[in-house]
């Protein structure tokens, strides 16, 4: 029998009694041969819930969700309290057409000159082109959107025969593109560009409807249950700024992975070093970025799933809060902890993209109130005095809990350079209860899941899917409802210490993720493989984003010893995007002369 174990209220918890406890993980790794004989283990009726049960109490969740009084009350979607209104931004009306709020957020950019790029002088270091490159190359007409667009076409079918294959896409229309291209083009022609955004070229995870195109969530079956009739409400607003739509980008089956691997449609590489993972699940959309193929691409976020590729891959990735932008049309809409968000080269390209798709849901305008949406004011002459006010948060043992000492060494370096360049202040904070935290997640994201599925999977699809995912779905069929409101206790507790950390400090800073690209095991790539101590350590600093909701963002800050990238963490309080976008725009230019370009790049606006 397990003893019970009775926990303080949250508000009564003595932070000096807190000790941090490294995570270990207690599952196996499996490829090939003995990861199909565990999946027919686990899905056997009897054993495979001894096995769950036996899993589930080595790594102490047992004692988490039924031996445990919470006191409690369940919170089953982030709730979050009034805040105060953010310094040194530019407030937004979100009713306000896509094309109006890009252009407002333009203005609040900093001031740029296409021109010195295109002028011939050599650059100090390597730097992506920016959406206003693109724009600038419009515009003079160096170049056409339908210029570029045969590049990009055909890079992406050369890859299909690269060795080892790098498949970025998992649906794709050459003739669909074009069209699109030559639309803008005449735009241009006409002076009748929609916006900045007019002729950019993106990818769409394929979690995330983009008409014409099936919505597979880069499972074999999805697209045959559920079809594709308009796009997703994000995608419709950058449709509406002229974004061209390259197709759906490659992914995690299902969003149900850390890596990216995808035995269906093959793995994508990073493009840093083509034997290591890029990270998922929106491992895609944060490789066609990083290649230099998009300016930017849109991801879901349900576990990391835009950080942690984004910073695998040494590109941006922005968490917005729950609730800032619609759902409506992905796959995964009806969950607590997911979001869409933007992946860019740059910050000031994710700003531009938040733009476009901000914009609540009906029903969370009613259940969250939002607040109305910020851009940062780059321009303005207190921006100096804001950054410098900024007060930022560390819980050091957390902070240092990684795989390698390169990646806190350099998350560090650029804590100091902050405070000597802007006179930040680094503040020591505890954050109890990380353990309850991840259990918490892992029951609410697994539970919404196979509530979603369930229909499915009991009408034969679910031996369709990978490996892995077989797994995972193993583990979420045992939570039963009393564990799933123990999971809801623990995320008003979370909220709770969380809330209480945002009135000491503006920002908590972590790496992105505990390690950097894993190497891609060969035997991994036919079935996929299981690795939890993996995803343990590319989701030790991800979790509070999607359990509470917060925002947050990873930027590219340097690299480790084997020169692949490293990328830091500013998780923000509710609805406090401006905020963080700020800081990491000045985090992005203190490390600009480190940024160093991956082993595949695309040079796609040089065209010669």
């Amino acid at each position: 029998m397990g003893k019970k174990r009775v926990m303080v209220p949250a508000k009564d918890l003595d932070l000096s009694t807190v000790k941090y406890e490294h995570e270990v993980i207690k599952a196996p790794h499996l490829t090939g041969l003995m990861l199909k004989l565990f999946v027919r283990m686990v899905e056997a009726p009897v054993l495979g819930s001894l096995i769950m049960s036996f899993l589930k109490k080595q790594n102490k969740m047992v004692e988490m969700l039924q031996n445990t009084v919470i006191p409690e009350a369940p919170m089953f979607k982030p709730e979050f309290p009034p805040q105060d209104a953010e310094p040194s931004v530019v407030i937004v009306d979100e009713e306000r057409k896509p094309e109006d709020r890009v252009e407002l957020a333009l203005k609040c950019l900093p001031h740029y000159d296409p021109a010195s790029c295109w002028s011939g002088d050599s650059l100090p270091s390597f730097r992506y082109w920016k959406i206003r490159d693109y724009a600038y190359a419009y515009r003079s007409k160096l170049v056409t959107p339908s210029m570029v667009a045969e590049k990009i076409i055909s890079v992406i079918e050369d890859c299909n025969y690269h060795k080892p294959p790098t498949p970025l896409l998992i649906s794709f229309d050459a003739e669909d593109i074009r069209k699109q291209a030559a639309a803008s083009t005449r735009r241009f022609e006409e002076g009748n560009q929609l916006s900045i955004l007019d002729g950019i070229f993106m990818a769409i995870k394929d979690d995330i409807d983009c008409y014409p195109h099936p919505s597979k969530g880069a499972t074999t079956w999805m697209h045959e249950v559920r079809s594709v009739e308009k796009d997703a409400v994000c995608v419709s607003r950058l449709r509406s700024c002229g974004v061209i739509l390259v197709g759906k980008a490659n992914m995690h089956e299902l969003g149900m992975g850390t890596t990216g691997n995808n035995p269906n449609y093959g793995t994508t590489r990073n493009p840093h070093a083509v034997e290591r993972y890029t990270g998922g699940s929106s491992s895609g959309p944060a490789a066609i970025v990083a290649s230099g193929l998009c300016s930017a691409a849109l991801g879901t976020d349900g576990g990391g799933s835009v950080r942690i590729p984004s910073s695998l891959c040494g590109v941006v990735g922005l968490k917005t809060t729950y609730g800032r932008t619609s759902m409506e049309g992905s796959i995964c809409d009806a969950g607590t902890v997911e979001i869409i968000g933007p992946i860019a080269s740059t910050v000031e390209d994710v700003i531009l993209v938040y733009a476009a798709i901000l914009g609540s849901s009906p029903d969370n305008r009613i259940s969250l109130r939002p607040p109305p949406p910020c851009f940062p004011d780059l321009l303005s002459l207190e921006n100096a005095n804001t950054l410098g006010s900024l007060r930022l948060g560390k819980y050091t043992e957390w902070f240092n809990d990684v795989h390698s000492t390169d990646i806190s060494d350099v998350c560090e370096d650029v804590l100091k350079l902050l405070s000597k360049s802007h006179g930040c202040e680094t503040i020591e904070i505890v954050i109890p209860e990380l353990h309850e935290m991840r259990t918490a997640h892992v029951v609410s994201i697994g539970s919404e899941t196979q509530c979603s599925l369930n229909p499915d999977c009991e009408d034969g699809k679910g031996v369709k899917l990978t490996y892995d995912t077989r797994i995972s779905m193993a583990l979420f069929r045992s939570f039963t409802a009393s564990d799933y409101v123990a999971a809801q206790c623990l995320r008003r507790r979370i909220m709770h210490h969380h809330m209480e950390i945002f009135k000491k400090v503006d920002v908590i800073v972590t790496p992105t993720t505990g390690m950097t690209a894993p190497k891609i095991p060969s035997s991994a790539l036919k079935d996929g493989e299981t690795d939890m101590q993996v995803t343990a350590y590319l989701m030790r600093f991800i979790i509070g984003g999607n359990l509470l909701g917060l925002p947050a963002i990873t930027v590219p800050v340097g690299y480790d010893k084997q020169g692949l990238p490293i990328g830091l963490q500013l998780i923000g309080r509710p609805w406090g995007e401006a905020t963080i976008l700020h800081l990491a725009s000045a985090v992005e230019e203190l490390c600009a002369k480190s940024r160093k370009k991956p082993a595949s790049f695309y040079d796609i606006l040089n065209i010669k």
